[in-house]
């Protein structure tokens, strides 16, 4: 019966000779399984750094690994793991088909870690599966680490960059990604043009060529710009639709500020201005359909108008849409509202790559998406101790990474 059972949980590991499994453990109390793997007398094994496979023993020593739990049972597999003498390369610890090395889990125990940091906080997955968090950073970051430096960056030509705030205050990771495949390229600490410079670097590691990249989807930031200009000297800069018509909303919003102290009227009505007309409430356009009747002669209610010109822009025909702009620009200069002219100064000085989005049409839309996930998997976790594990789980949320093919 024992040989029976013996041969059951080989299969079920999947190992083949020399190594076999000798014996089993089960502490019902202790709620445990403990697997005792070994192979026979004159065993012979492969150098892990080169092709022989008949490389004789010149020591063991036993270790443990964690193991999927054998029911509700923690599970964990015990072996005398050889080193053996090559002749071409010396002593070597010979590769185990169940644990990568220097690992104390096996490799289906990390691919369901793995798959569980997907959908939850680490330190929820370590309570699940009973074991420090601190192993299971080092589980997740081992596999993105890896995973990473299979990437080829070879075709990436259109690139979307973002920053995502890290925690409360001023500390920032900025995000790059391939507008092509909807995918995490880079993410480092900060929002500088050294960020730009840090993201050229890892694109060259990558196979790729900061060269080659075409089209950029980028917010009006003077770092952001001055690090393109330097470290992507062949991309265009499309200035993102929805931060370029954020600023306008500022502006929007100054006007509705300085006015309400005299109209008692725009009292809790921010968002009524701020939003597109298509997301309000049935009571909220009623409101603000009340609030822009020409008789209210409100300075918000034309600041409001002028932002719904400008949305416009993005509607004409590209052949039409420099003229429409110019028009725009030449009315709202003169429309007494200082925020609306301040904002009609930002668009002349980044008229280039706020046009250019009629030839292009890339925004950083799939950056906000990307950004909404993060910050999701960042309430959860309550936070991360610091940024490079932020960063960590960016790329395996969003990186689409190849991850070793165990884990298929």
């Amino acid at each position: 019966m024992a040989t029976a059972s013996f041969d059951l949980f080989r299969v079920a590991l999947g190992l083949t000779g020399p190594w076999e499994v000798t014996g089993t453990e089960f502490d019902p109390a202790g709620s445990r399984l403990d697997v005792r793997l070994d192979f026979g007398r004159g065993s012979r094994f492969a150098c892990p750094e080169g092709d022989r496979d008949d490389c004789r023993v010149h020591d063991t020593q036993t270790k443990t690994w964690r193991h999927l739990d054998f029911f509700q049972h923690r599970a964990f597999l015990h072996a005398r793991v050889p080193r053996i003498v090559c002749p071409t390369h010396g002593v070597r610890v010979v590769a185990l088909p169940w644990a990568r090395p220097s690992s104390g889990f096996t490799l289906l125990f990390e691919a369901l870690l793995i798959e569980f940091a997907h959908a939850m906080p680490v330190s929820k997955v370590a309570k699940m599966v009973r074991e420090h968090d601190t192993r299971i950073w080092r589980v997740i970051e081992h596999y993105v680490h890896t995973a990473r430096a299979g990437m080829d960056y070879a075709d990436v030509s259109e690139v979307g960059m973002d920053e995502t705030a890290a925690a409360r205050g001023h500390d920032y990771i900025s995000v790059f990604m391939d507008l092509k495949k909807a995918r995490v390229l880079f993410a480092t600490v900060g929002k500088d043009a050294a960020t730009v410079k840090a993201f050229a670097t890892d694109v060259a590691a990558h196979k790729g060529n900061a060269t080659n990249i075409a089209k950029v989807s980028s917010d009006m930031s003077p770092a952001f710009i001055s690090g393109i200009g330097t470290y992507l000297p062949n991309a265009h800069i499309t200035f993102d639709r929805f931060h370029v018509i954020a600023k306008l909303n500022e502006g929007v919003d100054a006007v509705r500020r300085g006015e309400r102290h005299q109209k008692p009227e725009l009292a809790k009505t921010r968002y009524l201005w701020l939003k597109n007309q298509a997301n309000l409430t049935v009571k909220q356009q009623q409101e603000l359909t009340w609030l822009t009747r020409p008789s209210s002669r409100l300075a918000t209610a034309r600041a409001w108008r002028w932002r719904q010109d400008f949305q416009a822009f993005y509607t004409q025909n590209p052949d039409e849409a420099q003229a429409y702009l110019r028009r725009w620009c030449n009315g709202a200069i003169r429309s007494r509202l200082e925020p609306i002219k301040a904002f009609v100064k930002l668009v002349k000085t980044h008229w280039d790559g706020i046009m250019a989005w009629h030839q292009s049409h890339i925004s950083n839309g799939l950056l906000e998406g990307t950004n909404s996930l993060i910050q999701a998997a960042k309430a959860r976790a309550r936070g991360y101790r610091n940024q490079q594990k932020m960063i960590t789980i960016i790329y395996l949320i969003a990186g689409k990474l190849p991850l070793p093919t165990h884990l298929n």
